[in-house]
């Protein structure tokens, strides 16, 4: 089974921002944010998008 065209995971670093289906992850500071974006992305296989300062999605195209 392939994944296709869908949001992976939601990173934030306001949790008062965010619900939904996806897996969370919340962060204390945004270095932490961008760190674990950046493992997610890897890991996952995804693209990592900034849509704030407080908030990155990763999605499968």
């Amino acid at each position: 089974m392939t994944i296709d065209k869908a949001i992976l995971a939601v990173i934030t670093t306001n949790q008062q921002k965010i619900d939904g289906g996806a897996p969370i992850f919340c962060c204390e500071t945004r270095e932490e944010m961008n760190k674990v974006a950046a493992n997610l992305e890897a890991i996952l296989d995804g693209i990592s998008h900034a849509l704030s300062d407080e908030l990155y999605i990763i999605v499968k195209h």
